[in-house]
């Protein structure tokens, strides 16, 4: 069964702009660079020819990627439920160890903004925020196998 990605269809109407604009004006641009090269003679130690086709292969790559993700993609509606926390909740925790409240914004993984405090539903703290009710008391597991308790403040 394949994997599913949950966006917005806002992240999914940027995702296939994004697919668009690579597959056929970046890939093109990289054909005319790769021809260009050639043009130049001698690939064996021609820098420029393989700098064109590193950066096709990423490009490549980047289309693969995008084309799985939205052929898997799950679309979340808009859901204005306050009551349990569900991807596109905003959600204020307090975390008793640092004394300090954060809120966090729950997203698919293809929209997860770490730096913005968006975070993937699939994320330790995403996974155990899913479903809790404020007030509730959630333990987040961490990768290297701690834990850490979280109490949900708010949810919006």
């Amino acid at each position: 069964m394949a994997e599913k990605f949950y966006m917005t269809s806002e992240a999914k109407a940027k995702a296939e702009e994004r697919l668009k604009y690579l597959t056929t004006v970046k890939r093109q641009e990289i054909i005319e660079r790769i021809q260009e090269a050639r043009s130049h003679g001698d690939l064996s130690e021609n820098a420029e020819y393989d700098a064109a086709r590193n950066e096709q292969a990423t490009n490549e790559g980047e289309i693969l990627e995008l084309s799985y993700q939205l052929k898997n993609a799950e679309v979340i509606e808009e859901n204005t439920d306050t009551t349990v926390v569900h991807i596109g909740s905003k959600v204020t925790v307090y975390d008793p160890d640092l004394e300090e409240c954060e809120t966090y914004t729950i997203r698919g993984t293809t929209e997860a903004d770490p730096m913005h405090n968006i975070i993937s539903n699939e994320s330790p703290v995403g996974r155990a925020l899913i479903g809790r009710k404020t007030g509730d008391k959630t333990k987040v597991l961490t990768p290297d196998g701690q834990s850490y308790e979280l109490e949900i403040r708010a949810i919006e």
